[in-house]
């Protein structure tokens, strides 16, 4: 199966699950052809086959709840109940049970195309060396959330920079559309979100991620008390490392990803029914490349994405244990080795892509 198929076959199984919105569709048809690092971001359905072909050596890994479409942009704050800041992974719509050894090579791979176009934060060469040493640092402790008051002052800086300014964040959310079509149940689900009652609002359609995009979406934006607050509805579906296997395509597992982690909750997040309802604003939201200052330590932060992922993974019981034995008996540079063989079936597809979408 070539990529032009397996997007075919996973999008026809997605159009059995959900209504798809085809103009997303196609502008995420164009964002993959734009380049190898938002095709990977694109393409986890892909990722999936692609594995065991090119990381067979990773297949008895010690399994857990992982994230599955991990990469450096997958990042991000939110506010806790006490009005702390804390980073984070913030998307989980693709996780499932998955050797922990893909989220790591999946990581390493965004950062190796993302440093290609320019975008990345570390050269390939230690990009690998900075997550391996977060994650298995953070295994061996049993796990820390970032909460960014006392303690990382870096990670602070990042997420309170001047690129992350609240004024263009409002006038792009305002921006767009308004929704059409919109389910008279995910309406009240978000009415029901608001501080109060009675709150003059309008829905918008926002087209946001790439994995996701193509799915519905629907973004409330009100006034209140002197600004504006926004909620958030996204329609969820079973993660595509699993859509092609029956017996586990109805699983969905955002809320067990996010109440088993070794991370503070975001009180504003829920799973309702198929629905992922949200808060959006400035400081809670996701942190993409170009809104990182120039000057930043780029190791540190790799480093900390590699202990959030072990967060992440000291979710799944007992796997701690599992995974440092299985760390210890890994051979020097077996992440560097399985990203880069990952690394070049994705740039391989890429180019097939780009050469289909430009032929069209």
């Amino acid at each position: 199966m070539n990529i032009k198929e397996a997007t075919t076959a996973y999008e026809t199984w997605l159009g059995q699950k959900i209504p798809l919105i085809a103009a997303d569709l196609k502008l995420k048809h164009a964002r993959m052809a734009a380049g190898a690092f938002p095709f990977l971001r694109a393409t986890f359905y892909r990722w999936a086959q692609l594995w065991p072909a090119n990381c067979p050596e990773l297949a008895g890994a010690p399994a857990v709840l992982g994230v599955g479409d991990l990469h450096v942009e997958n990042f991000g704050t939110w506010r806790d109940s006490e009005g702390r800041l804390i980073w984070g992974i913030n998307d989980f719509d693709e996780v499932c049970e998955i050797p922990y050894a893909v989220d790591l090579v999946r990581l390493a791979v965004s950062e190796f195309l993302a440093t290609a176009e320019g975008i990345g934060v570390v050269q390939p060469s230690d990009a690998c060396d900075a997550i391996l040493d977060g994650y298995t640092l953070g295994i061996r402790r049993g796990g820390c959330p970032f909460v960014l008051e006392e303690h990382h002052s870096g990670l602070r800086g990042l997420a309170l920079n001047e690129l992350r300014d609240p004024v263009r964040f409002w006038d792009k959310l305002n921006g767009w559309p308004r929704a059409g079509k919109i389910p008279s149940s995910v309406e009240a689900v978000l009415k029901r979100a608001l501080p109060e009652p009675g709150l003059l609002f309008k829905i918008v359609h926002r087209q946001a991620g790439l994995g996701s995009l193509g799915r519905r979406r629907f973004t409330l934006v009100a006034e209140w008390r002197g600004g504006y607050i926004a909620r958030e509805a996204k329609e969820l579906v079973p993660t595509a490392w699993h859509c092609m296997d029956r017996k586990q395509s109805a699983k969905i597992f955002y809320t067990p990803a996010i109440t088993r982690a070794i991370r503070v909750p975001d009180p504003m997040v829920s799973v309702q029914r198929q629905w992922l309802i949200r808060r959006l604003a400035p400081d809670c939201s996701r942190i993409e490349l170009d809104q990182l200052p120039a000057k930043r330590d780029g190791f540190k932060l790799l480093h900390a994405m590699g202990a959030e992922t072990a967060n992440m993974h000291l979710g799944t019981p007992g796997a701690g244990k599992k995974i440092a034995a299985d760390l210890r008996k890994r051979p020097a540079q077996w992440l560097y080795k399985a990203a880069r063989a990952m690394e070049q079936a994705t740039v391989s597809d890429w180019k097939q892509w780009r050469a289909i979408f430009d032929a069209k």
